[in-house]
């Protein structure tokens, strides 16, 4: 193996490691001792003596700190069991999604204004950058919605008020006043999706028509007429809109606004029958979503009461489970997996309401950014961020949610992209990691670890096999795994020559790949994808890949995203603070044919 490899990737160097030993036997025989436990310039000058070779004194010196860091680090063995008999759950194709909203440029929050010109309205819809980032996913689902939603006219049609954009207001709702828009631009932004693939949900206003009750609570019958117009419009020219959504954040006690779910389902009902009539010829008819709100299990399971069988096709809900953006204890609820688990049971709770109360309908989760607020300034953005967003795909997957709606894909401090450059931030590459690799197919998971290793499984998406998400939370502990197929967990092949190499794994290897003798066994290999910050800066910008930053190439693509290819018969290591995906392509698992 070269030494640049090694030195590069950090993730084969414990393979260098035996390398070099065996190479350098006598020094390691003698030395080793005080190499691990003695003052590290006593071990430099013993190295600079022993090795002729420049280049080799560096590496092994490059050794010498890997070994005492090792050293320095909590050891935990772990045994994680997956059950590819059958799946427990799944996703959507397209379980990745990301929103579009339409927050001014000088909307701010805690002093700080982290929009820019990201709004639908005013986004710079040529950016070579915009497109190379959706094109990326091949088929990203983009919701366009959020908090002035409800405020937006369509200018088509006659109108109640002028068309301008939103504009500061004290009086209006979040501070701002009714705003407009123009069917050129929504022309430009179908251009867009349909030239890069998008699958696109559009949030619908739903409080046109009503008026306030109270504060905070708002009353009448919805007046459709815009929206009708809008969607004509739309269907009129042929623009794709996989799915309309009522409202954003009217439910329960609402955000800013609420409306009761006795009036709301009355009112999808309505809005159930403009979109069977207005796409009456098309073969496949857009979903109706709602409501796009806080979960409340009461006025969720009335709205699916009052609208019936068959009118709302999917039960959005939204998501700020880490609090303010500005709370300074973000990092810490990150990295607690008990405080990341409470919101388990908002999941849980939306399941089995829909299983009661509305079985025909699904689960997405139509609007989440971990902290509210336009996100924490330095944590959103930065590589910290991505345990708290795993982590959250990972647990709702198995409660089956079908789609997860990350605010942003740009704009405020949770955008996927770089609100000036559109340079991608962290989460973007967990989120084209988990598109690309993870399949529909949710698969049961126990693990021996403590919980601060957080352990996924789904099957692979296009191709055999399972796929395997590790966080681990924990700064100091190094987990050793041992990965087992629960289906067939008592068969054994070949001969058990060290703790990775499992029986109970390689038991479970599809049959066609088990040849006689061991020897295939140990040339079969699995797929390793670590995640780590720069400098092992947790608030980096910058994330690393098997060692290698995440970076733009060149020519401005979006990097490859690269595998390093291990032997099934290997160790697999996850370090303190880092996240991998681990594919295995000849696992048993008859649930993901």
């Amino acid at each position: 193996m070269e030494m640049g490899k090694c030195r590069r990737n950090a993730y084969v160097r414990e393979s260098c490691m035996r390398s070099c030993l065996e190479a350098s036997g006598f020094i390691f025989f003698f030395y080793f001792p005080i190499f691990l436990h003695g003052p590290i310039e006593t071990a430099v000058v013993i190295v600079h003596l022993l090795v002729p070779s420049m280049g080799f004194r560096f590496f092994l010196f490059l050794l010498l700190v890997s070994f005492r860091g090792l050293l320095a680090q909590e050891f935990e063995a772990a045994t994680i069991k997956v059950d590819g008999a059958t799946t427990v759950a799944e996703t959507d194709d397209n379980f990745i999604c990301a929103t579009l909203d339409w927050w001014p440029h000088d909307k701010c929050n805690y002093n700080h204004c982290p929009w820019g010109y990201s709004s639908v309205i005013n986004m710079d819809l040529s950016h070579p950058l915009l497109s190379k980032a959706i094109e990326a996913f091949q088929h990203l689902r983009i919701r366009i919605g959020g908090s002035l939603q409800d405020q937006l006219l369509y200018d088509i049609g006659p109108l109640r008020s002028p068309c301008h954009p939103f504009r500061k207001m004290n009086d209006g709702l979040f501070g701002y006043s009714k705003g407009c828009l123009r069917m050129n631009r929504w022309d430009e932004l179908n251009r867009l999706f349909s030239r890069t693939g998008a699958i696109v949900t559009f949030g619908l206003n739903a409080l046109y028509g009503r008026h306030q009750i109270r504060k905070g609570v708002w009353g009448g019958a919805w007046d459709s007429t815009n929206t009708r117009n809008f969607i004509n419009y739309t269907v009129s020219k042929r623009y794709h809109i996989d799915s309309w959504e009522f409202g954003n954040e009217l439910s329960g006690t609402g955000v800013g606004a609420s409306v009761s779910a006795e009036q709301y389902g009355k009112d999808l009902i309505n809005l159930k029958a403009i979109i069977n009539q207005v796409y009456n010829n098309w073969h496949v008819k857009p979903l109706l979503v709602a409501p796009g709100g806080f979960y409340e299990q009461n006025w969720f399971a009335k709205l699916l009461q009052v609208s019936g069988s068959r009118t709302v096709n999917v039960m959005t809900h939204h998501i700020y489970n880490l609090g303010a953006g500005v709370d300074p204890n973000l990092v810490s609820k990150i990295l607690n997996p008990h405080y990341l688990s409470r919101v388990e049971e908002t999941f849980n709770s939306l399941y089995r309401t829909i299983r009661t109360d509305g079985p025909w309908a699904s689960a997405w989760v139509g609007e989440s950014g971990g902290a509210y607020n336009s996100g924490g300034h330095l944590v959103s953005n930065t590589f910290v961020n991505s345990f708290w967003y795993l982590d959250q795909l990972g647990m709702a997957s198995k409660y089956h949610t079908k789609v997860y709606c990350r605010q942003t894909l740009i704009g405020g401090n949770y955008g996927l992209l770089n609100t000036t450059t559109l340079v991608p931030n962290p989460d973007y590459y967990s989120a084209l990691l988990w598109h690309r690799l993870m399949g529909k197919g949710v698969l049961s998971v126990h693990s021996t670890a403590s919980p601060y290793l957080r352990s996924y499984a789904h099957c692979s998406k296009g191709k055999a096999g399972i796929t395997l998400l590790l966080i681990n939370l924990s700064n100091q502990t190094r987990f050793q795994i041992n990965v087992e197929n629960s289906m067939n967990f008592n068969l054994a092949v070949g001969k058990r020559t060290s703790m990775y190499r499992g029986t109970a794994f390689m038991g479970g290897l599809k049959k066609s790949m088990l040849w006689i003798g061991s020897k295939a066994a140990e040339q079969l290999l699995r797929e390793e994808y670590h995640l780590t910050p720069k400098d092992g800066n947790l608030r980096s910008q910058t994330m690393l890949l098997n060692g290698i930053p995440l970076t733009l190439t060149d020519n401005g693509n979006i990097p490859s995203l690269e595998p390093v290819h291990l032997s099934l018969n290997s160790p697999i290591f996850i370090n303190p603070l880092s996240i991998a995906f681990i594919g295995f392509p000849n696992f048993d698992a008859p649930a993901c044919v």
